[in-house]
């Protein structure tokens, strides 16, 4: 327990650090605090899908997050000057990444001496299988997680730069947008997380996917959901009363900014089943042993994983 609260003590000093330099120095900090997460997330889904039996290249896996960072701060660059339309034409372009890792990864292993392939076929019982096909298999397997979770989760450095973004509708917002984003982004995970595991021991009841997670109930679910907006209203008003963010609070209604996070608050827990069900398959109760008394790190940012793309989304939508 004593580490567990070690541990969550540090993450909230890690990110009250990242938001300071964001606000004072630049925003690039959390650019490489997100590409950093991204590629120990990979690392991480790579070895639970090898337990899995999606034999697949680990140190392709985590190294690609790295080319989609550095294609994603191309992309806000080039939207800031050209126009918003170039953070799309940056997704398309992400996903054609995504595509050229599977080939780099084909030709890592057809291109391979035979009796290597030849022999971690035998390793693995694989039999009546051509190296064509078996390499073909293991290039699918390594772009699992290209897409889980780095593509997913890089959507952050959109969010982290939405403030050099050409949108017209906030063009008289003074407010730093960017800053708002990425609290609620965090905000809601942590939230939910805690008070659903505090509303589900009190009230217990039945269970919410006892297949897949045993520990969560139908109760902690909603009480999840119910606190997160209860405080984010909390939040809401906090922000109201500084004067830098009045312009953005105006055009942001409150009722808005709480359906916002009811629905984030939804998508959390999505993201937290989700990761439960890779684990489930892999035979693990953790990802990996990243944060003492939490477990690995998409432990810890399954839900921040599905949060990105959520934010990302509703941002834009709100803004243009």
């Amino acid at each position: 327990m004593k580490k567990r609260v070690y541990s969550s003590i540090l993450v909230v000093l890690t990110l009250a650090l990242l938001f300071v330099l964001k606000v004072f120095v630049s925003d690039y900090f959390f650019d490489a605090f997100f590409c950093i997460l991204a590629c120990y997330g990979a690392f991480e889904m790579s070895k639970l899908l090898s337990k899995i039996g999606f034999y697949n290249f680990l140190s392709i896996s985590t190294i690609f997050p790295v080319f989609l960072t550095g294609m994603n701060l191309l992309g806000v660059h080039l939207a800031s000057t050209k126009g918003y339309m170039w953070i799309l034409y940056t997704i398309l372009l992400d996903l054609a990444i995504v595509v050229l890792g599977f080939i780099v990864s084909f030709l890592a292993c057809i291109c391979r001496k035979k009796q290597y392939v030849l022999h971690e076929m035998g390793v693995r019982n694989i039999e009546n299988m051509s190296i064509f096909k078996f390499s073909f298999k293991k290039a699918i397997n390594t772009s699992i997680s290209f897409v889980y979770p780095a593509f997913i989760f890089l959507l952050f450095i959109f969010v982290n730069h939405i403030n050099t973004l050409p949108f017209s509708k906030f063009e008289t917002v003074t407010a730093n947008v960017s800053f708002f984003a990425l609290i609620t982004a965090f905000m809601i995970p942590i939230f939910t997380d805690t008070f659903a595991m505090l509303t589900g021991s009190v009230i217990g009841g039945k269970k919410l996917c006892p297949k897949i997670s045993p520990n969560k109930t139908i109760s902690g679910a909603v009480g999840g959901v119910l606190w997160s907006v209860l405080f984010a209203a909390c939040v809401y008003l906090i922000f109201g009363c500084i004067v830098s963010f009045e312009s953005l609070m105006a055009a942001l209604p409150i009722w808005a900014y709480l359906l916002i996070v009811l629905f984030g608050s939804v998508v959390s827990q999505c993201g937290d089943l989700f990761e439960s069900i890779i684990k489930r398959r892999a035979g693990v109760s953790d990802s990996g042993k990243f944060l003492p008394g939490h477990g690995g790190l998409l432990d810890r940012i399954d839900s921040h994983i599905f949060m990105a793309p959520y934010i990302f989304l509703i941002f834009m939508i709100v803004l243009i």
